[in-house]
């Protein structure tokens, strides 16, 4: 795995959590507990930091990134990622806020200012505009996003089972 400072500032990486050897840290970028960020993926905190909680999941091939601070963008934009997360294959994640247990679906992209509240699906393929807000318990899909209805209760199980699967796996991988 290449783990790399930038400017003085290191990865923070938890003890339990995976990073695969051909995945990319870069500078501020916080990494918790039981997470796991899969081959070729890119976490790129230079800018402004990435945090990612607990039993989060980053699939192969995803982008992560921060908006600085500067005349079009005041104060930037951090990526914060929520605990029990499933974040897809190739999906971009850039300067947005995802709350606890959600799914964003394969090469979906939610952009800078996007703030997806917990329990929230997003289709795979799907564009979260640049400051878009998604309501918990919902599934979203399509460029731009829309509202398709409530999770029902065995997608909401889904997103729980999914997040301890890939903590389980990331132990496995650990472990071989």
């Amino acid at each position: 795995m290449a783990i790399r400072n930038f400017k003085g500032v290191s990865p923070g990486i938890a003890e339990t959590a995976y990073v695969d050897e051909t995945a990319v840290v870069i500078g501020d970028v916080t990494i918790g507990d039981d997470s796991s960020l899969w081959p070729m993926t890119v976490a790129r905190g230079d800018v402004h930091s990435i945090t990612i909680g607990a039993r989060t999941n980053i699939q192969d091939a995803c982008v992560l990134h921060v908006t600085h601070d500067g005349e079009f963008s005041p104060g930037g934009y951090p990526l914060t990622v929520g605990n029990d997360v499933t974040v897809g294959h190739r999906v971009t994640l850039h300067a947005c806020t995802v709350g606890d247990l959600c799914l964003i679906g394969m090469s979906a992209t939610i952009m800078d200012g996007a703030v997806l509240g917990d329990k929230v699906i997003v289709g795979a393929g799907s564009l979260v505009p640049t400051g878009k807000k998604l309501a918990s318990g919902y599934l979203y899909v399509g460029s731009p996003v829309k509202r398709v209805r409530e999770l029902n209760d065995k997608e909401l199980a889904f997103l729980e089972y999914s997040a301890k699967h890939y903590a389980k796996l990331k132990d496995e991988h650990i472990n071989s």
